[in-house]
């Protein structure tokens, strides 16, 4: 399994992803999740992708060449010469059916389901930042103001403090922490999503990124983040006030939905 995340700001694009595949307890090793798509001055793009390594990888390989008819019968469409990141995006989704067209029979037949989840966004020359998910059959949906960001793989242990910190008008600097928190809440909370991660930060209109690392257990930024992370949640959590339960306190105020509840002693009890 795997954690990717992604997230569109009015002020640029931030990409994180783990870097851990596993296929049983003792089959544990590291591929890279984050590809990178640069032709700096004209387009910037980043695919994430989570499930089924050797479906993933496939499609990253294939959507380098995949090509779609351009219906107002110029050169072929690829992610290289489209004029926008939909058709970019489209690509992208004929890439996946391409190889569920050629593995997904064989897999079926083996008892491997097709198992495919990605995130593609970035910019194109004319157009603003765009931002996809993309499933498993290759049809995709686009990050809005509302919902900025996508998650794939071990959504769920990160997902809280992305819900309560991030916004369209987020700087990037503050998105990118976020996300680095959110990943390391995963990474405390399931084993296998795992170090070393790939991130990318790219500001509107610069169509390439200098901001691209691989981010280790060495990492001196990420360690100091985690440790002050802890710290302060442990401080917040000393400073909330402990629950009340004197016959003035509102825990000992019944609701009336809860008046029904009643506490049964156990039957040794009652015989004495």
């Amino acid at each position: 399994m795997t954690y990717c995340v992604a997230v569109k700001l009015q002020a640029g694009m931030v990409f994180l992803s783990d870097s851990r595949t596993h296929a049983g307890i003792d089959q544990i090793s590291t591929f890279r999740k984050m590809i990178v798509y640069e032709n700096p001055g004209d387009r910037f793009m980043v695919l994430l992708s989570a499930g089924n390594l050797s479906i993933s990888q496939s499609i990253r390989e294939l959507l380098q060449t995949e090509q779609l008819h351009d219906p107002e019968g110029g050169e072929p469409i690829t992610i290289w010469n489209a004029r926008s990141m939909f058709d970019a995006a489209r690509v992208l989704g004929s890439a996946v059916r391409h190889v569920y067209e050629r593995d997904g029979e064989a897999l079926r037949r083996s008892g491997i389901e097709f198992n495919a989840s990605l995130i593609f966004g970035g910019q194109i020359r004319g157009e603003g930042m765009r931002l996809f998910q993309v499933y498993s059959p290759g049809n995709f949906i686009e990050a809005t103001a509302e919902t900025p960001f996508f998650q794939i793989g071990e959504s769920k242990y990160g997902k809280p403090v992305l819900d309560r910190l991030l916004t369209p008008e987020t700087p990037l600097a503050e998105a990118t922490k976020c996300l680095l928190i959110s990943m390391d809440s995963t990474l405390k909370s399931n084993l296998s999503v795992g170090l070393p991660l790939d991130l990318a930060v790219y500001e509107v209109d610069r169509f390439s990124s200098d901001q691209v690392v691989c981010i280790d257990e060495h990492n001196a930024y990420f360690h100091a983040l985690r440790g002050a992370w802890s710290a302060k949640l442990r401080e917040a959590f000393d400073q909330l006030p402990a629950p009340e339960w004197s016959i003035a306190g509102e825990l000992a105020a019944p609701s009336p939905r809860h008046r029904a509840l009643r506490k049964i002693t156990h039957p040794r009890d009652r015989l004495i």
